[in-house]
């Protein structure tokens, strides 16, 4: 099979969203129509996250993945509706557990209508949810998202018993990366190939193919906190640091660093708090530790790119390689 995609027209990620229009307008109204619910404050905190922005890179996945392998229902945009209320959920619970004050760009649900209510309405959508995959009726997917879901509870806890752990290493980082966000990606692009009955082995790759651009874009993101603008992020820069989080940046720094700035940066990560921001900034840089992390995620990035190849050259595909690129270059 011929490697190299000839649907060139699809570069950006603008043009990837609007391959996918008609559909995610589908998926719009059906979360739109799913999250209403008797209770108010359910309506109210659902609007304000599910209305907040993002791309809903996820159910986008999902689409484009599903569309490529060759189905052609209508139970992906269910299931992309599914993908999206999961994972909002687990943003409702992140902001609690780690008190954060912003997500993109607007003040957090939690910080608005408190801690009990956020992960009260999380648990709603997480119950929406299994409602709706059940409604799909095939114990395979309803097997792959009760898994994944499972993975991501565990992922949140690994993440919490390694906050301020100055000992955290690459591999330990990785598992928590992979659990916590690139498993929802992996099983995301699985569904598509699981929907067009593709062979195991295929939706084998798929799910490899999530799970690398899910690796690279949670590294990207990890790279953005300290380096990109308050505005690109959607936090506060630097908020990882001050939640207390060894991301694969400070692993870098600290295996680099000279022993006076490595005993330095391990004070700050275990004291907690962002205030001595200058003196971590020096150190990444002078280690080169935000290159070398985004590097890693380039590469992860081509890597998913060549598990595409078990599906036939089509602008679906094509949107899916420009995903690649995007978990990593945000320019896109």
């Amino acid at each position: 099979m011929n490697d190299v995609s000839p649907y060139a027209e699809v570069q950006t990620l603008a043009d990837v969203l609007q391959l996918a229009t008609a559909d995610r307008e589908r998926v719009d109204r059906l979360i739109r129509r799913r999250l209403a619910s008797d209770v108010v404050l359910v309506n109210q905190i659902g609007r304000h996250i599910i209305g907040g922005g993002g791309k809903r890179l996820r159910p986008l996945l999902h689409l484009l993945c599903a569309r490529a392998a060759g189905y052609r229902g209508h139970d992906h945009i269910q299931l992309a509706a599914v993908i999206e209320f999961i994972h909002t959920a687990t943003l409702l619970h992140d902001d609690v557990v780690d008190e954060s004050g912003r997500r993109r760009g607007k003040e957090t649900a939690h910080q608005i209508w408190g801690n009990a209510a956020s992960v009260l309405v999380g648990d709603f959508l997480y119950s929406r949810s299994f409602q709706m995959m059940v409604e799909i009726d095939r114990l395979d997917v309803m097997r792959i998202l009760a898994d994944t879901t499972n993975t991501i509870a565990e992922g949140e806890v690994l993440q919490l018993m390694q906050m301020g752990n100055a000992d955290l290493n690459v591999a330990d980082y990785f598992r928590v990366i992979s659990d916590k966000t690139a498993c929802l990606f992996a099983a995301s692009a699985r569904l598509g190939g699981v929907l067009a009955d593709l062979e195991a082995a295929d939706c084998e790759q798929l799910a490899d193919f999530g799970l690398l651009l899910g690796q690279a874009f949670q590294i990207a993101d990890d790279v953005l906190d300290y380096r990109a603008n308050d505005h690109e992020l959607g936090k506060n820069i630097g908020d990882d640091l001050a939640e207390g989080k060894v991301t694969l940046p400070l692993i870098l720094a600290l295996e680099r660093a000279e022993p006076v700035d490595r005993q330095h940066l391990r004070e700050i990560i275990v004291s907690g708090g962002s205030r001595k921001m200058d003196q971590v900034q020096r150190i990444l840089d002078e280690t080169r530790a935000l290159d070398t992390a985004l590097t890693q995620a380039k590469d992860l990035a081509a890597a998913a790119a060549q598990k595409l190849l078990i599906l036939p050259p089509t602008t679906e595909r094509s949107a899916m390689e420009v995903l690649a690129r995007y978990a990593v270059d945000r320019s896109l």
